[in-house]
C-alpha cells in the first residue's frame, strides 16, 4: 500500500510539472524573447522547459524503477522502441557529421534538442498520466484556457495594437521578426500572437480550433466564443496550409461524431462546402485582394520573390538534397538548426524533407511509422475526446508538416506530443490490469 502511494505522489508531482510546461508554452516565445532581449542570454531563456525535463527524468526513473508494470510498458512498447532507434540514428550521425566538419557543436546541439525533446515528453506524459489521473481530469484547461489568451491578444495584434506593437518585447531582426505581411504588403498583415511567427501560430490553431469545436455544446457561449474567435485569428494568419490542416482535421471529427447514416448532415456540409469554394473561385478570378490572400501572387508587392516562389524553390532544393544523399548529413545540417551552422543553411518548408537532409530517408522514415503507430494508439482510443482530437488535429498537422516545419515549433511539438503521451496512457494501464490480473491469479 505504501508503494503504491509513493508511486501516486511521484506520478503526481511529475503531472504537475508537465501541465506547468504545457500551459507557459503557449506564452513561451513572447516571454523568452521579451526577457532574452531585456537581460541578454537568449538562448538561456529559451531552453528553460528543456531544463525542467531534465530534472524530470530523475522523478519519472524513479517511478520506473519502482513500477514493474511501467518497465514492462517500456520494454514492450513499439512507438518506444522506434523512439530508441530514433535517438540512436540522431545520435551517431550527428557524432559522424561533427567529426566531417559537416555541422558544428552550436548546430548539432540546437537540432538534437528540437528534434528528440518529443521523445522524452511524450513518455514522461504517458508515465505520470498513467500513475496519476491529474493531467487526464484537467487536459480541457490546459488547452483551452492558454488558446483563449493567446487567441485574444492575436485579435488585438490585428484591429487594435500597432502592427509593430511586439518591438516594445524584445522583437525584431536579432530575435523574432515584431511583424509579418504577405510578400512584403502592410495592407495584408499576418497576425502571430504570442508564438515565433504567423505559421507556428496557425499550426497551433490546428490543435485549438479541433479542440474547441469537438468540445462544443449547445447555447455554452464560451465554447462557441472560442471557436468563432480562433476561426477568425486563423484567417488573418494567412497560413494556407493551416487553413487546409484544420479543414481535415474538423472533417474528420464531424464524420465520426455524426455517423454514416447522418446522411442530411453530409449533404447539408457538402453543399456549403461547394457554396464556398464556388464563391472562392469568382473572387480569385475577380479580386486582386483574393488573390494576394489566397494565392499570394500579388502585382504590387514590393518583394523581389513571392512567398510561393521561394517556397517551391526550398522545397526542390530539399528534394535534390535527400536524392544526393539519401542517408543524410547529420543533425543540424538542414532546418532551423542549419542558421547555426558554419555551412549555408538549408531549409526545405518541408519538415519531412528536413528528417531525410539530416537523418536520411531510413530517419524520415522511422518518424512517419512512429506517427502511425500513435494514430493506432489514438484511434483505439478514440472514445476518449481527448483522442480523437488529437488523432485529426495529428492528420491536419501531417499535412502542415508537407509546407512547413511546424513540428520544430516548441508550442506544437511539446504540447501536441504531451497531449497524445496522455491520451495513450490508457495503454499502459490496461497492460497494468493484464499484470495485476495474472499476479492475482497466481497467488490463488
Amino acid at each position: 500500500m505504501r508503494s503504491k502511494t509513493s508511486e501516486y505522489k511521484m506520478a503526481l508531482a511529475l503531472s504537475w510539472l508537465a501541465a506547468v510546461i504545457l500551459v507557459i508554452l503557449p506564452f513561451h516565445a513572447f516571454f523568452t524573447t521579451w526577457a532574452g532581449s531585456t537581460t541578454g542570454h537568449l538562448d538561456l531563456w529559451r531552453i528553460w522547459k528543456e531544463l525542467l525535463l531534465v530534472l524530470m527524468l530523475p522523478l519519472a526513473g524513479w517511478l520506473l524503477w519502482r513500477s514493474k508494470s511501467l518497465k514492462q510498458w517500456l520494454i514492450a512498447s513499439w512507438i518506444v522502441r522506434l523512439f530508441a532507434v530514433y535517438v540512436l540514428l540522431h545520435t551517431v550521425l550527428g557524432a559522424w557529421a561533427l567529426s566531417r566538419g559537416k555541422v558544428n557543436a552550436e548546430a548539432l546541439i540546437y537540432a538534437l534538442g528540437i528534434n528528440l525533446r518529443f521523445v522524452g515528453f511524450f513518455i514522461i506524459c504517458a508515465l505520470a498520466a498513467a500513475g496519476s489521473g491529474f493531467l487526464k481530469q484537467n487536459w480541457q484547461k490546459i488547452i483551452l484556457a492558454p488558446a483563449a489568451v493567446v487567441v485574444l491578444f492575436g485579435l488585438l495584434q490585428k484591429f487594435v495594437l500597432p502592427y509593430d506593437f511586439l518591438r516594445h518585447f524584445g522583437y525584431g531582426p536579432d530575435t523574432v521578426p515584431a511583424y509579418q505581411t504577405v510578400d512584403a504588403q502592410l495592407d495584408h498583415r499576418r497576425i502571430q500572437s504570442t508564438l515565433r511567427g504567423a505559421n507556428p501560430f496557425g499550426a497551433y490553431l490546428v490543435l485549438v480550433v479541433s479542440a474547441s469545436f469537438a468540445l462544443l455544446r449547445k447555447r455554452n457561449a464560451l465554447s462557441t466564443g472560442l471557436l468563432t474567435a480562433a476561426v477568425v485569428a486563423m484567417f488573418y494568419t494567412y497560413s494556407r496550409s493551416a487553413w487546409i490542416g484544420v479543414v481535415i482535421s474538423l472533417a474528420l471529427l464531424a464524420g465520426w461524431s455524426w455517423g454514416r447514416t447522418q446522411w442530411r448532415k453530409w449533404l447539408a456540409v457538402f453543399i456549403v462546402a461547394l457554396g464556398i469554394i464556388l464563391s472562392g473561385a469568382y473572387l480569385l478570378r475577380f479580386s486582386n485582394t483574393a488573390q494576394d490572400i489566397f494565392l499570394h501572387t500579388s502585382t504590387t508587392s514590393t518583394s523581389s520573390e513571392t512567398s510561393n516562389e521561394a517556397r517551391l524553390a526550398s522545397l526542390q532544393g530539399g528534394v535534390k538534397d535527400v536524392w544526393r544523399q539519401p542517408l543524410g548529413m547529420g543533425p543540424g545540417t538542414a532546418g532551423p538548426a542549419s542558421l547555426r551552422n558554419n555551412q549555408p543553411p538549408r531549409i526545405a518548408e518541408n519538415y519531412y524533407l528536413q528528417l531525410g537532409q539530416e537523418i536520411g530517408i531510413a530517419g524520415a522514415a522511422i518518424f512517419i511509422i512512429i506517427n502511425l503507430l500513435v494514430a493506432v494508439q489514438l484511434w483505439q482510443q478514440r472514445k476518449d475526446p481527448l483522442a480523437r482530437i488529437l488523432l485529426a488535429s495529428l492528420v491536419g498537422l501531417s499535412f502542415v508538416n508537407m509546407f512547413s516545419h511546424a513540428w520544430t515549433d516548441d508550442t506544437l511539438a511539446y504540447l501536441w506530443w504531451g497531449l497524445a503521451g496522455i491520451a495513450c496512457a490508457p495503454a499502459i494501464l490496461t497492460g497494468r490490469r493484464k499484470q495485476d490480473g495474472k499476479n492475482h491469479q497466481a497467488a490463488a
